[in-house]
């Protein structure tokens, strides 16, 4: 089956945020190197959730009261949006009080808050690239300069593309992903933001 059909056949046809049976389509969970993509990272999701996911700005708090009951579903990536969802909301009150009754294990929980949604604005740490570009978790970069790798005798060369990064949020300035096999940790002064189509 495709990841389409498994994701059809686990929501029954419905966005498993607020249970709309129109304009569905497969949401991958970003950062996909953290625990998003495939079925576990993914849920089928309508216009509606999706556009208001990726774009705080056009957020209607009421359109999330679904999260009443999507929050406790059993799938990982559900439950991670309705977390982050909700702790993006939390100062309209009774989000908070629905994140106050939710439980989610460890790794579930580090991988909500990649996104950071849980942060409020002045708490919030910008990853930028070598211009100034701001990052965020699933972009993809490029090296602009040869990189030696610790612990290894590795060297990330120039050009490199580095696909999918995930951010630390204790520090602006570092940024992790895949060089090959390795993961590493890149320091963001050395990279630039690639174009989506790049």
């Amino acid at each position: 089956m495709s990841l389409e059909q498994d994701l059809e056949k686990r929501s029954g046809k419905k966005c498993e945020l607020c249970a709309s049976t129109t304009n569905l389509s497969i949401y991958e969970v970003k950062p996909s190197l953290t625990g998003g993509g495939g079925v576990d990272g993914s849920l089928l999701a309508c216009e509606t959730c999706i556009t208001q996911i990726e774009d705080a700005d056009q957020t209607d708090a009421n359109h999330w009261r679904c999260l009443n009951d999507s929050m406790w579903s059993e799938h990982r990536a559900v439950k991670v949006v309705a977390w982050r969802m909700l702790s993006r909301l939390r100062a309209e009150g009774w989000p908070q009080d629905l994140l106050d009754m939710m439980y989610l294990e460890d790794d579930d929980l580090r991988f909500a808050k990649e996104s950071g949604d849980h942060l409020d604005d002045s708490e919030k740490i910008i990853h930028r690239d070598a211009n100034g570009a701001i990052l965020e978790a699933g972009d993809s970069v490029v090296l602009i300069k040869d990189l030696k790798v610790k612990g290894s005798s590795m060297v990330a060369k120039q050009g490199t593309a580095v696909r999918r990064i995930s951010l630390d949020h204790e520090n602006a300035k570092y940024i992790e992903g895949k060089v090959g096999p390795t993961q590493i940790v890149i320091i963001t002064d050395y990279v630039k933001k690639m174009a989506e189509k790049e």
